[in-house]
């Protein structure tokens, strides 16, 4: 079946489907109840999940512009919703907020084509594929930031705990920026694998029919 093939042109369907999950993206970027998800004690994320779709359904290339809006949605929502958060300012780097977004669409369908020409059913490859996305959102923001920003985010994160009268343990800069990030992301995954797999199969039944 060719639906999982990288196609170097733009046909009307392709154009269709990056224009309704790039609306999604900046959807759920704009509506915070929709684009972060209380669940318990922790928050997670939802806006990778039209990236991972877009990636799988319609190759990297469509994935990679579906990334390209979520993270130019990120830089819009630090600058202005979210200006006055001491972390916000960091946000503003593309390389930040613009190129790990583009990069979940490119992997998340590699990974897909890979683990599906290992394993036949597009159950497991669209599992592994919404991983794969979910990890480079998630690492590849914090890394960034750890790479470019490190010391700087540390005090932002301790400035901000002083002015609501906390206090951060501050062991190392990885630790401040990387701790606790494993929770939120095994929740993450599981909601991307529960969302996308259902969405992504039935796309691919239809397109069959």
């Amino acid at each position: 079946m060719n639906n999982i093939r990288s196609k170097p042109r733009m046909n009307v369907r392709r154009i269709a489907v990056t224009g309704i999950l790039s609306a999604l993206a900046i959807l759920l970027s704009l509506v915070p109840s929709l684009g972060y998800i209380p669940l318990g004690p922790i928050t997670i994320t939802t806006m990778h999940i039209p990236v991972i779709i877009a990636a799988i359904l319609e190759g990297p290339v469509v994935g990679g512009i579906v990334g390209l809006i979520f993270g130019l949605s990120s830089i819009y929502m630090a600058a202005t919703v979210y200006a006055a958060l001491p972390t916000s300012v960091f946000f503003l780097n593309p390389l930040v907020s613009v190129l790990p977004r583009i990069l979940i669409g490119i992997i998340a369908y590699y990974v897909y084509t890979g683990i599906k020409k290992l394993w036949n059913p597009r159950t497991i490859a669209t599992v592994a594929a919404a991983l794969a996305g979910t990890m480079t959102n998630t690492i590849g923001v914090l890394g960034m930031i750890y790479i470019l920003y490190a010391q700087q985010y540390v005090d932002a994160i301790v400035k901000a705990a002083e002015a609501e009268g906390g206090s951060v343990v501050v062991t190392s800069a990885f630790a401040v920026i990387f701790g606790g990030v494993a929770i939120n992301m095994i929740a993450e995954i599981l909601m991307a694998a529960f969302i996308c797999t259902p969405v992504v199969l039935a796309v691919l039944k239809n397109r069959k029919q």
